[in-house]
């Protein structure tokens, strides 16, 4: 009895120990990943000029590229100046103390999140990597790489296309000329980071539905059979944020958000393919 009980004691102490050596590698990871974060965040903020005045700010400059990518496709369709737009007259105001202080630290921290978050999701990957066999292993491996090639396609894409139109319908939106329109510096860093950063997820919809399908929460067939819903959800939201009721500038903004829609479903069938694979070994 005394021996079993040694025995026991000492399982216990070593699931205990496994436990606690989880726990230290993952502060490791932990501690890796926020330095790198923090560091670049040191960088971006060392570096105002660039970090404002040509990224942030580089959707009101009239010769953003955005801008003439627009005028020169309405030139090439005869549509005549009707694309082209980015000639802002308003100006942004910093109405507290220390706005600018603090906008500049949270801007540099989000630029270090965006531009590290491969090494996040690499140093994700390493955590889990010794619990993962083989087949899960090079799983893991695909899913870092997608993730961070969709996460980073999506920051783009806000960027260059649906912030520069946003700032266009909402900079010159009016409900009456007798409201000029100003806005705070707070106001443009809140949509343009809300803008981004929610592109970023949504481009993610592939991953997502991966997951979503491999624990039998949606399937390929009710995407299909929901495929005209989400096209009216696309078309709305591509109305919304274009500079102008015509049909080109929404498509260009729609057919992205559409060719990921018909990607997940790819994903989900695929999913469910390797499932029935399983299931029949």
């Amino acid at each position: 009895m005394a021996l079993f009980g040694l025995l026991n004691k000492s399982k216990n102490t070593a699931d205990e120990m496994s436990f606690w050596g989880h726990i230290e590698a993952l502060r490791g990871h932990l501690i890796r990943s926020v330095l790198v974060v923090l560091t670049l965040t040191g960088v971006l903020f060392c570096y105002p000029e660039f970090l404002f005045d040509t990224v942030i700010f580089g959707p009101l400059r009239v010769d953003f590229i955005t801008y003439r990518g627009f005028c020169k496709l309405s030139h090439m369709l005869n549509l005549g100046d009707q694309l082209c737009f980015g000639n802002y007259t308003f100006k942004l105001q910093s109405l507290g103390l220390a706005d600018q202080f603090t906008s500049q630290m949270w801007i540099a921290f989000l630029g270090g999140l965006i531009i590290g978050s491969p090494f996040l999701l690499w140093e994700i990957w390493r955590f889990i990597k010794p619990a993962l066999h083989d087949k899960e292993k090079k799983a893991a491996t695909g899913f870092i790489i997608s993730s961070t090639f969709l996460f980073l396609t999506g920051v783009l894409f806000s960027y260059y296309v649906i912030v520069p139109l946003s700032i266009n319908f909402l900079g010159t939106y009016q409900v009456s000329k007798m409201v000029e329109n100003n806005f705070t510096m707070d106001s443009y860093l809140s949509t343009i980071t809300t803008l981004t950063l929610a592109s970023g997820i949504v481009f993610e919809l592939p991953v997502i539905v991966y997951f979503l399908t491999k624990f039998g929460l949606i399937s390929p067939q009710f995407m299909r059979k929901y495929r005209k819903h989400a096209i009216v959800v696309i078309l709305i939201a591509a109305a919304v944020i274009t500079p102008s009721p015509d049909v080109t500038s929404q498509m260009l903004v729609a057919f992205p958000l559409y060719f990921l829609y018909e990607a997940s479903i790819f994903v989900s069938r695929y999913v469910v393919k390797q499932k029935l694979k399983q299931e029949a070994n």
